[in-house]
Formats: C-alpha cells, sequence, structure tokens
C-alpha cells in the first residue's frame, strides 16, 4: 500500500513486467549447453529489452520481476526425477551482502516451488570476482565454486539468472559433478545472443 508495485522496465504502476513490456520481450536464443551441463534452457534473450528488467532485480531489489517472471521459467525445466534438487549460482558474498539478497538463490526458490523438488543452497563460491562488465576471456577465465557438502543428489538443477558464456554454470556443473551428481541441469531467466559478448 505505501509502496505500490511498478514495472521495472518502464516505471509505470502495476505489476512487473507490465503487460506492454512483458511483449517486448524475445526468446532466449537457441544455442548448445555449456560445458558440463546435460541441459540448459533459458527463458528471454538478454538484449536491450530484458537487461532493465535483469539490472532493476540485482540492483534496485525489483524483486516482483521475479515472482512474475519464474513460473515461465520453472516451466523450462526438464522432466525430473523424484530425487532432483534445485539449487542456485550463488553471487559473491561481497554483492550479496551489498545487495543483501542473491537474485540467483531467490529466482531458484520461486522456480523449485513451481516444479515440486527441494531448493538446497549445493555450492559456495571463492573469491569474490564477478563476471558483470568483463569481457568474453575474463568471463570465460569464470568463477570457481566448490561443493557446499561432501556429496551431493544425482540430479541437480543450477539456476541463475543470466547466462553469457555459460563459464559460469560449466563451473557450477563441474564442482556438482566432483561431488557425485550425474545430471546437471541448467536454467535461466535470460541468455546473452552470441555475438554479444565483448570479446
Amino acid at each position: 500500500m505505501w509502496f505500490p508495485e511498478s514495472c521495472a522496465r518502464c516505471d509505470l504502476p502495476g505489476r512487473s513486467p507490465c503487460p506492454e513490456c512483458a511483449r517486448a520481450l524475445r526468446p532466449a536464443p537457441l544455442a548448445p549447453a555449456p560445458h558440463g551441463l546435460d541441459s540448459i534452457a533459458a527463458l528471454v534473450a538478454y538484449d536491450e529489452a530484458a537487461r532493465p528488467l535483469v539490472v532493476a532485480v540485482k540492483y534496485r531489489n525489483a524483486r516482483s520481476s521475479l515472482r512474475t517472471l519464474a513460473p515461465a521459467v520453472a516451466s523450462l525445466a526438464p522432466r525430473l526425477g523424484p530425487g532432483a534438487v534445485v539449487t542456485w549460482a550463488p553471487t559473491t558474498v561481497a554483492r550479496r551482502r551489498a545487495r543483501g539478497f542473491d537474485q540467483a538463490r531467490l529466482l531458484a526458490e520461486l522456480v523449485g516451488r513451481r516444479v515440486g523438488r527441494p531448493v538446497t543452497g549445493l555450492l559456495a563460491r571463492h573469491g569474490d570476482g564477478h563476471q558483470t562488465g568483463r569481457g568474453r576471456a575474463a568471463r570465460l577465465a569464470g568463477p570457481t565454486f566448490v561443493a557446499a557438502r561432501p556429496t551431493v543428489p544425482h540430479e541437480v538443477v543450477v539456476v541463475d539468472d543470466v547466462c553469457t558464456t555459460g563459464a559460469t554454470l560449466s563451473a557450477a556443473a563441474a564442482a556438482l559433478r566432483l561431488a557425485g551428481a550425474q545430471e546437471v541441469h541448467g536454467l535461466v531467466l535470460a541468455r546473452t545472443p552470441e555475438g554479444r559478448v565483448a570479446a
């Protein structure tokens, strides 16, 4: 009541994204799964239409956009076995402290509820290096993850907000497989079209 919801893309009052801004979003490009993943699915292309929404979620705490889009993201999940769990690619400790939340975790929790699978933090991120604003070569070096527990479930869905080069999801998959995962699927809100990543 005191803080009415507005569209994170155009600032009009109402849900985020509003119907007009939602219509402006383009489907994610079809591209191979990053190394280490059995599959990946993305909802929208990370382009001029989607970028304001993602940026608002990350830096302006526009969580309502995730609530609106999460059901559509969840609908892209592969058919999962009964023991499958949902996890997320955690952001850096510094960014989580600055923002007060981890957007990938929020999306994972919404997706997990929708697909009826438990959501568990299975990954720990080493270091505070982030991917935002880095060129392709630096992104491909990627973050480093380790499993947060000695063993992990056989089948895991890793949720993140954006897939650019796929380095983050590949690093997450590598850590999960070392801890015993046999199937690792990626599920993201947005994927960058090929040729949009800086060389």
